[in-house]
């Protein structure tokens, strides 16, 4: 048996660091926008006639290999994967490729994609019959024992389910609501949103983990930020649902600024300059995915102004991504 397995990649639109446990029960409820983009990761799985496993990561060019399952060690070379393919305890040897199709550190929870894809593969070929809940459970988990710090959930709600996504974080676990079903809204959104890849993030100090700690800590500028996130968040799901996408182009920027806050090297003179660069060949706002300090940058036009925006960027050599809104999440097919 050959199959493969693809899943969308994101950008978070608002409320991103809510979806971490426990941040969002601190906050009485958390709130994350996102949409799923068509930069996909995939996942190709076929059965061996012995108990061999082989994993390559075909874009980082790297290889584990072990004898069975059981003897793939972890805390080594592509440990997320390996991790993934421990917890399925396939019954037969496999031969596994993965590849993910943007730049390293990209913001666009490539990571979290990819986890999403092999893990629907591995369900597939042992026939587990986990639920798309049960595995992104399964995957959260299993990320936070790769990483060594908490993780967020949102990434594997746009993966799993494509679309526009509102993923409400409450005491009773995590609840996805499809935010935007007019297919005219999707459209315009298409037509005015640009994804530019904004250079290998350079700044730990930004990453969600220590924004974590900041509130936890109590830091008051951290405390007053993430609440000014939450608030963002709720008006900018609210603005997609009434179809207001000039609310929501105002929102973007509103989000950037709540970013920003949060910690110092959140933007640096090459983000800034990217973001004047757009503003002035049309960008109603402009902000960057993931916790900042590079990564990609997603920019909201004006009417008409997508195609100015994106020659001006990539006149200023910024790689510019060409997506659309994912309608689908993570598809298995044989092959």
């Amino acid at each position: 048996m050959k199959i493969k397995s693809t899943a969308p990649m994101r950008v978070d639109l608002a409320g991103g660091t809510l979806d971490i446990y426990p941040l969002y029960l601190f906050t009485e409820g958390g709130l994350t926008v996102n949409a799923a983009v068509t930069q996909m990761s995939e996942a190709t799985v076929e059965t061996r006639s012995d108990s061999e496993i082989h994993i390559t990561a075909d874009d980082l060019g790297e290889t584990v290999s072990a004898r069975d399952a059981d003897s793939l060690e972890i805390g080594k070379g592509l440990d997320l994967l390996v991790r993934i393919v421990k917890f399925y305890k396939p019954s037969a040897g496999l031969n596994i490729h993965t590849r993910n199709h943007v730049p390293k550190g990209s913001g666009l929870g490539a990571s979290s994609s990819l986890l999403i894809a092999l893990s629907h593969a591995m369900n597939y070929v042992n026939k587990s019959g986990f639920s798309g809940e049960e595995i992104i459970n399964f995957g959260a988990n299993l990320e936070a024992q790769s990483i060594r710090v908490p993780t967020g959930k949102q990434d594997y709600y746009s993966a799993t389910y494509g679309g526009i996504s509102s993923i409400w974080f409450e005491v009773q676990g995590p609840r996805r609501e499809e935010t935007v079903r007019s297919g005219e809204i999707l459209k315009e959104l298409e037509e005015r949103l640009v994804v530019c890849f904004a250079g290998e993030p350079r700044f730990s100090g930004t990453s969600n983990w220590r924004m974590f700690r900041a509130y936890i800590d109590g830091d008051e500028r951290t405390v007053k930020n993430i609440g000014q996130i939450k608030r963002t968040a709720l008006a900018l799901r609210h603005s997609l649902m009434k179809g207001n996408l000039d609310a929501f182009g105002d929102l973007i920027g509103e989000e950037w600024e709540n970013r920003k806050g949060l910690a110092e090297g959140v933007t640096n003179e090459e983000i800034d300059g990217m973001m004047k660069i757009a503003s002035e060949a049309g960008a109603v706002a402009s902000k960057i995915c993931g916790a900042g300090g590079g990564g990609s940058m997603i920019s909201f036009c004006k009417p008409g102004a997508k195609a100015a925006v994106e020659a001006a960027l990539k006149s200023a050599g910024v790689t510019v991504f060409d997506c659309s809104i994912a309608r689908e999440g993570v598809k298995v097919t044989e092959i």
